[in-house]
């Protein structure tokens, strides 16, 4: 039994990452030192948890481009670091502050993110149209979160047919 949790434990995850290019894309993401960024600004807590509680390093990443003329998939990255406080948070300049946080307690995490490869657009259309994503979180209606997970299946089938 304690092998199951150990397993379980370590067992790789994959996500979806929304990114709206403008602020950072795949490009920017390629072209960062070691081409990895921290995954600033996420304020939902549900998206927050995700980085804080579930992320480990290795874990893949669909980077999504959303908010933008053509969102849907545009690389693929993984998780680079474990969490640590969105410095964005503490910065009264920065549309990403939040006055209730300290440096004592902040409310904002985030992760860096190392992006691996570019990958041709997988247009959000595109992606609805696949039945075997029909259950995937980010194509289910009233889904707005930044961050969501994806199933092995999910991540397996975007792999082998859409990339």
């Amino acid at each position: 039994m304690l092998a199951v949790f150990i397993l379980a434990k370590i067992a790789m995850r994959y996500w979806l990452m929304k990114s709206e290019p403008d602020e950072v894309s795949i490009d920017d993401a390629l072209a960062a030192p070691d081409q990895t960024v921290a995954w600033t600004g996420v304020r939902n807590y549900q998206a927050r948890n995700f980085m804080r509680d579930v992320m480990q390093i290795g874990d893949g990443v669909l980077f999504y481009h959303s908010s933008c003329p053509q969102p849907g998939i545009a690389g693929l990255a993984e998780v680079a670091s474990t969490p640590y406080p969105d410095e964005t948070q503490f910065d009264p300049h920065s549309p990403y502050y939040d006055p209730k946080a300290t440096r004592e307690s902040p409310r904002w995490m985030l992760v860096d993110v190392r992006a691996v490869r570019k990958t041709r657009l997988v247009p959000l259309a595109e992606m609805r149209a696949a039945p075997a994503l029909e259950g995937m979180q980010v194509l289910q209606k009233g889904s707005r979160l930044s961050i969501t997970p994806v199933t092995k299946c999910e991540w397996n089938y975007i792999l082998k047919r859409m990339l």
